[in-house]
């Protein structure tokens, strides 16, 4: 079986101290973090996840000791980091719609589908700017940048809270109607249970009585009828009483 290549860390167009090339490693960025050496700081973020995507495409700032900022080797790394949390804000507002609209136990689990990964991934992009922030405490920028990383994340976590309250509620909800159903289905069965056991002598006595045969009742008074309908009756009560003991 041939081996499949190596994958590589990406290289973009800048030098990096040592301190900091030391600490990447040859496949890939790595998780969100940030860490400084020789006067860089380097901040690795990713770009808003999907489901349905197992790779991150990580966005890699560096900060210059002039203090100017690149994004994956390119002038402007400011605009670029703005522009990704604007990323994660957008597919935010989109998964804020999704919970008002989704009335279903298989919408809100489709809604958790894709908030997990972006709730952990803003979490985790909050984390990192927060040490960018403790590693340059006088840059504005960055202060500007962890607080707004910070209201994503909590924001994403208390729309996953409420998505997941929401399902629970859906399948409580249901289950109780279920049990609901099965109650009143228990009663008309037992409802049926009893008539059956009431009527059952009076349905017996009737079949015997109309059979053809001569017992001596063929000429009686009405009033016999009314008689045995009483004994039957009498009869069933005490086969429900029987039953019910």
């Amino acid at each position: 079986m041939r081996e499949e290549p190596m994958r590589r860390r990406r290289n973009f167009n800048w030098t990096l101290p040592p301190e900091i090339e030391s600490r990447l490693g040859e496949t890939s960025y790595g998780r969100q973090r940030a860490f400084s050496g020789g006067g860089h700081l380097l901040i690795v973020l990713h770009a808003p996840p999907t489901p349905e995507s197992r790779e991150r495409e990580a966005v890699v700032f560096l900060r210059r000791p002039d203090g100017r900022w690149q994004a994956n080797g390119v002038e402007g790394g400011e605009q670029r980091m703005r522009r990704l949390l604007s990323e994660y804000r957008s597919r935010l507002d989109e998964l804020d719609q999704n919970y008002e609209t989704a009335t279903t136990a298989d919408g809100l689990f489709r809604l958790l589908e894709a908030l997990t990964p972006l709730t952990r991934a803003a979490r985790n992009l909050a984390d990192a700017l927060q040490s960018a922030r403790e590693l340059e405490s006088e840059d504005r920028f960055l202060i500007s940048m962890r607080d707004d990383g910070a209201d994503l994340a909590r924001e994403f976590e208390v729309l996953s809270t409420d998505a997941r309250l929401k399902l629970d509620y859906r399948m409580a909800k249901n289950a109780e109607m279920g049990e609901l159903q099965a109650a009143r289905m228990a009663l008309a069965q037992h409802k049926l249970n009893v008539i059956a056991a009431i009527t059952l002598p009076v349905s017996a006595m009737a079949a015997l009585l109309g059979m053809n045969l001569v017992h001596g009742m063929e000429g009686r008074s009405p009033v016999w009828f009314a008689i045995v309908a009483v004994v039957g009756l009498a009869l069933g009560l005490g086969v429900k009483m029987w039953v019910g003991k």
